[in-house]
């Protein structure tokens, strides 16, 4: 069982992705903005990975800071990037670098084949 920070500013969107996850039999903690994951980050509470939205409301490519930001707390931390909307090249080029990419809409089925390749990796 790992433990994944789900950062999502959709509040509808996290709450699906929150019971998807705890279905795979993992924990889950969430966040709706940068703010409130470097909040959780920073807390001693163990987490193995960071499944972040790249668009954020507050904060345009805001998860991608979010990720590097979360990478110098947690070294060790892996990073599963996602968003409906189009990613460029110049927009992969700011991933955190080994971090995934899940396209939205996603099924149950998609998100834990990818957060199983992310814990493996």
């Amino acid at each position: 069982m790992a433990v994944i920070l789900i950062v999502e500013d959709d509040s509808f969107i996290r709450e699906m992705a929150v019971m998807m996850i705890h279905d795979q039999g993992h924990e889950a903690l969430s966040a709706s903005d940068v703010g409130e994951a470097l909040a959780i980050l920073r807390s001693p509470q163990p987490i193995d990975a960071l499944f972040t939205d790249i668009y954020l409301k507050t904060a345009v490519l805001g998860g991608c800071e979010l990720a590097h930001q979360a990478l110098k707390l947690r070294p060790n931390l892996r990073v599963l990037y996602t968003t409906g909307n189009c990613v460029t090249e110049k927009m992969t080029a700011l991933f955190a670098e080994g971090a995934r990419f899940l396209r939205k809409p996603y099924s149950p089925e998609e998100l834990q084949d990818s957060v199983e390749g992310l814990l493996a990796a």
